[in-house]
């Protein structure tokens, strides 16, 4: 499988079913194409955060449908990011992945930044899952999720091969958290992960006003990959796509023939209690 990943370049949008267009058409024949969490928001424009987000949350239906759209016209696998979408009397932040033929299922996000529950209000979803695709199954961990090894772990043990990591972040220590993280997370479960970040300066959005990150693709920093785990990279805040061809077999392979085997030897069942040493 030809994976993408893209580092969105934040600008004024008007017209989102264009740009996804002028991006997918971009991708270079890949088969599952990753975008950034919160990408749909610079549709929002405004100075104030609460009124972005209630702009975003009245679109997010006809805008779901555009990322619908663009799966069906150019016949991809699209996980086109993230928007906050109303459930239950809550916003909840919701990853879509969609097939070619345009149907879905959703991540949503688990665990909140500040900034989304302390000032946007932002609620955690439905808890970790797994997506079946023609390559295996996959998972897709939100930005923040994946600095909490359970996490992914939970979709590791449930059969993804890949995780997806859709990431908004607007400091550079954020960015860092974030790709350190990926890369931990494909070496403790021996699995891809790849992340997709917003880049650039939105001074017309009071939500996206910094964007920072890199795009990345990270495996295991062992027998069958690179000797630092890095897939491709692009350099940081560097908008466009990075690619890697990738399958479910050099997980397999590596699961098995690793140096080591960090996904077979996981903790099982609860650690024993840690208490202060004896010294003697």
């Amino acid at each position: 499988m030809k994976l993408a990943t893209l580092a969105w370049p934040v600008e004024p949008t008007r017209d989102l079913a264009a740009k996804l267009d002028h991006w997918i058409s971009l991708a270079q024949g890949a088969d599952l194409l990753l975008m950034p969490e919160y990408a749909c928001m610079e549709l929002a424009q405004s100075s104030d955060e609460a009124t972005e987000l209630r702009l975003m949350v009245e679109r997010a239906d006809a805008v779901l449908e555009q990322m619908r759209a663009a799966a069906r016209r150019h016949q991809v696998w699209l996980q086109p990011g993230t928007l906050p979408m109303a459930m239950g009397g809550l916003v909840v932040n919701r990853a879509p992945l969609i097939r070619p033929d345009g149907s879905l299922a959703f991540q949503d996000k688990w665990q909140m930044t500040r900034f989304e529950r302390e000032r946007w209000g932002v609620s955690r979803g439905a808890p970790p899952q797994v997506f079946d695709t023609p390559w295996g199954r996959i998972g897709i961990s939100i930005c923040y999720d994946t600095e909490f090894p359970k996490h992914v772990r939970m979709q590791v043990e449930a059969g993804a091969w890949l995780v997806l990591v859709p990431a908004c972040t607007d400091t550079p220590a954020g960015a860092t958290r974030v790709t350190l993280c990926a890369r931990a997370r494909a070496i403790e479960n021996q699995c891809i992960v790849a992340v997709a970040p917003m880049v650039g300066v939105a001074p017309f959005s009071a939500a996206l006003d910094t964007n920072h990150g890199r795009a990345g693709i990270y495996g295991p920093a062992d027998r069958g990959f690179p000797d630092d785990g890095v897939l491709a990279e692009a350099a940081p805040d560097a908008p466009g796509w990075v690619f890697a061809e990738v399958d479910a077999a050099m997980i397999a392979h590596v699961r098995e023939h690793g140096g080591v085997l960090n996904h077979r030897d996981w903790p099982r069942g609860p650690l024993p209690p840690v208490r202060p040493a004896d010294y003697a």
